[in-house]
């Protein structure tokens, strides 16, 4: 898809330097997975404290030892 955007030249420019983006295409959809990731993993927290599982963790952790 094509897009016509107007973004400050050194701000490109600084941002492909620092996620050394070979490309302003590529640069874009780094920092539009980034976006997408933070506002994805910002939800889950608000899930903190509000649901129980009664997990335990010793299992869990050792699960491949009960694997035969």
């Amino acid at each position: 898809m094509r897009t016509t955007i107007d973004i400050p030249e050194d701000l490109i420019k600084e941002a492909m330097k620092v996620t050394k983006s070979p490309t302003k295409t590529e640069l874009i959809k780094k920092a539009l997975y980034n976006i997408i990731q933070k506002n994805k993993i910002k939800s889950l927290k608000n899930y903190k404290g509000k649901i129980d599982i009664d997990i335990d963790l010793n299992i869990v952790r050792n699960r491949n030892e009960y694997i035969s």
